[in-house]
């Protein structure tokens, strides 16, 4: 006798590839949001990637993405899972079975089911976390700021995301106990997903949404700021919008329609200078595989949307290792100078005699040594005093005193940097790069200069520029003024206030030891008052006080991250922000990837994370087009079908559903990059545009791993689908 244990049983067995499909979304989603939140929450990366700075942002922003991709295709799962397990519960209904009793042995396995695969999903999350960390330590860079730090906190996200995988499906579920037609639950695995025809219009009109929406959401900010005199809120990110509608109305065109010909009679009527009718052979491949991609495009588009987004995201975090490789190389080439320190006078700092000492115990010696004193004024202009903070009004109010500016004499510049420039009196030129001429941290507005020790002004107006490479700074920025005009200002300007610059190269090759031995002495020979980031800014920190306020970089919280740990001279915050950091040839190349060591970690990570959830779309996509439609094949091999075309039939499915959103996220992302860049400043550097070139080399690796994909996809299929009897 049959029981129904084993009537159960042998029905679960018809079910096993939609079980196993569903079982493989669940852990793949788990494993890879578990892994992305480790790594994002962990100490080490929240301590390295600075708070509200756009690196941080852009690793919350892709991390949406991701948990929305792997959202998409964990919901299709169940979705799936559930059509295929709805003809065995119809059947057992058929036989007399009450929802009562099915309930527990449906609920049963769903939940076994669900905490199996989540539950190894995130087991696994660790390891793979611990691998690619170790393993990037091992074969790339490591340093003390390395050290992976996890939290048993850091696994919220993903046992949030576990317990909305169970509950919806339990939901999905209840929704099929729930039904009353037996014989539509059974046939449930058969109905369709139709998406409704727009028109031909779509797909362009679509090209011209997705374009409005991504220059309108990025440009709204500057739009907020200079026309309305507001700051940016969060919420003008929804201008972005109409960028993932356009993305919708493109991928409808795609299933719909295509981009060669319009299937029906409008799509073979005789073109203006086309030869007429397709053949008969022609029209029946095309509406074959354009009918089986309509009659399901509901959820391929879907799918094809988030993984259009995933693999836009993907592009976006690899993008940012070569352009930050190529800004880096290039800044070094032309360094007329292999060493330049500076530090404040009322320090003791290196002297050349001392350096010379330092060089002699690495056999070398010094040439072209040069040297130049400085002094640090109060720069005057408008600041905003609305509070800064998003939504908050624009209030500018014009100070004396506002922002800190170093600056050399004439012959103080000449004597360091053999650059010879004329400076009339009462006017002053700032020092910019060659060629790309940044000038993101420069004041051209200014018409008075303070002595901050002794209160004395001058009047003065921006003449132009002078170039100098060694002399760019993020920080605060260097000047030069009129010979006449620099002693009259600098003096009795107090030692905190006066600097003085060194630059010279090595006699020879350069030695490593000799480079790390140097700035060790350095960080040596200065006291604690110098462990400023450089963009803290003690002008405008001394204007806040006169006025009974409080600068931020003095809050408990904030000083965290305005002050250098004098210390730790091999963490990232040390080596790029520290006020003092000497520039050293040797050093910079050498520690490269020590320094930016968690940077390219994460955003490698990202990336990987980003375009494995595509992956997985587009082949579990696939593969449920083509098995859906298996009945289609079948009839096609009994009508006399050569295996030719049918191979042809699943080429077409799986190009369609993989190539689509790969050409438009990969386009998109290019375009949208490569924006960015032109406006931060109005151009494309040489810098900008070499590194452009690296990430076109980038995307062919990305094209060739998404193409093995859809070629180990399509050999799944035609195994399955064409080669089996």
């Amino acid at each position: 006798m049959t029981t129904m244990r084993d009537l159960e049983k042998k029905l679960r067995k018809l079910d096993y590839h939609q079980a196993r499909l569903y079982l493989f979304c669940n852990f793949i989603s788990l494993m890879l949001i578990t892994a992305y939140s480790i790594m994002m929450l962990s100490p080490t990366v929240q301590e390295v990637f600075p708070e509200g700075g756009d690196s941080r942002k852009q690793m919350q922003a892709i991390f949406v993405l991701a948990v929305v991709g792997c959202t998409a295709f964990t919901i299709y799962a169940t979705a799936l899972f559930f059509r295929k397990k709805s003809r065995q519960v119809g059947i057992l209904m058929a036989l007399g079975i009450s929802k009562g009793k099915l309930a527990p042995i449906l609920y049963r396995e769903i939940l076994f089911l669900s905490f199996l695969s989540s539950g190894f999903g995130i087991l696994a999350g660790i390891p793979l976390v611990v691998l690619l960390w170790n393993s990037f330590r091992l074969f790339l860079a490591d340093s003390e700021q390395m050290q992976l730090n996890m939290r048993i906190a850091n696994l919220g996200i993903p046992l949030a995301f576990l317990a909305m995988v169970v509950g919806l499906a339990c939901v999905t579920a209840n929704r099929y106990l729930a039904r009353t037609d037996i014989l539509d639950t059974i046939k449930e695995e058969h109905k369709n997903e139709p998406v409704k025809e727009l028109g031909r219009w779509c797909g362009p009109a679509g090209i011209i949404v997705l374009l409005a929406g991504a220059v309108g959401g990025y440009a709204a900010p500057f739009v907020s700021m200079r026309l309305f005199r507001i700051y940016a809120s969060g919420w003008l990110n929804i201008l972005y919008a109409p960028v993932f509608i356009g993305l919708y109305m493109i991928l409808l065109h795609t299933v719909v329609y295509g981009w060669r010909f319009r299937p029906g009679r409008s799509g073979y009527e005789k073109r203006k200078g086309g030869s007429g009718r397709k053949s008969s052979s022609s029209l029946k491949s095309n509406l074959i595989s354009y009918s089986m991609m309509k009659f399901q495009g509901k959820q391929t588009v879907n799918n094809m949307l988030v993984s259009t987004v995933l693999i836009a995201g993907a592009c976006f975090a690899i993008f940012y290792l070569p352009m930050l490789t190529t800004s880096m190389t290039d800044g070094l080439k032309d360094r007329p100078y292999d060493y330049l320190y500076h530090y404040r006078a009322d320090q003791s700092g290196l002297s050349k005699k001392e350096v010379e000492g330092l060089a002699s115990e690495y056999g070398l010696s010094l040439k072209d040594w040069h040297e130049a004193e400085y002094v640090s004024l109060g720069m005057d202009g408008f600041t905003d005093v609305g509070g800064g903070q998003e939504g908050d009004k624009i209030i500018e109010e014009y100070w004396e005193i506002v922002a800190e500016g170093k600056f050399f004499s004439e012959s103080s510049l000449k004597e360091l940097t053999g650059t010879e420039v004329t400076v009339e009196p009462g006017t002053y030129l700032g020092i910019v790069d060659d060629g790309e001429e940044n000038t993101f941290a420069m004041r051209t507005d200014c018409k008075i200069f303070t002595n901050m020790s002794t209160r004395k002004t001058i009047q003065t107006s921006f003449a132009g520029w002078a170039h100098y490479n060694m002399l760019v700074d993020s920080g605060k920025g260097y000047y030069v003024l009129n010979d006449a005009d620099y002693a009259e200002i600098a003096e009795g300007a107090a030692g905190e206030w006066r600097g003085v610059m060194h630059v010279f190269n090595v006699d020879g090759e350069d030695d490593y030891q000799f480079a790390d031995r140097l700035l060790r002495s350095f960080v040596a020979s200065v006291d604690e008052s110098c462990n400023l980031a450089s963009f803290y800014d003690r002008v405008y920190k001394i204007a806040l006080n006169e006025r009974g306020k409080e600068y931020w970089g003095d809050d408990t919280a904030a000083s965290l991250a305005a002050k250098i740990d004098l210390s730790r001279i091999n963490d990232s915050d040390f080596r790029l922000w520290w006020e003092y950091m000497p520039k050293s040839v040797m050093l910079e190349k050498t520690d490269f990837m020590r320094t930016f060591s968690v940077f390219l970690m994460m955003f490698l990570f990202i990336f990987l994370i980003c375009i494995t959830a595509a992956c997985v779309i587009g082949y579990t996509r696939c593969q449920t087009i083509a098995l859906n439609n298996r009945y289609v094949f079948d009839d096609l091999k009994k009508l006399g079908a050569p295996p030719v075309f049918l191979k042809k039939e699943i080429r077409r499915q799986c190009c369609t559903v993989i190539r689509t959103p790969s050409v438009i996220g990969i386009i998109g992302m290019s375009g949208l990059y490569t924006m960015i860049l032109y406006a931060n400043d109005g151009k494309l550097s040489m810098t900008e545009v070499k590194g452009l070139g690296i990430c076109g080399l980038v995307i062919l690796g990305i094209a060739a791993l998404l193409y093995a994909v859809y070629y180990g996809t399509v050999k799944s299929l035609v195994r399955e689908l064409v080669e089996t009897p």
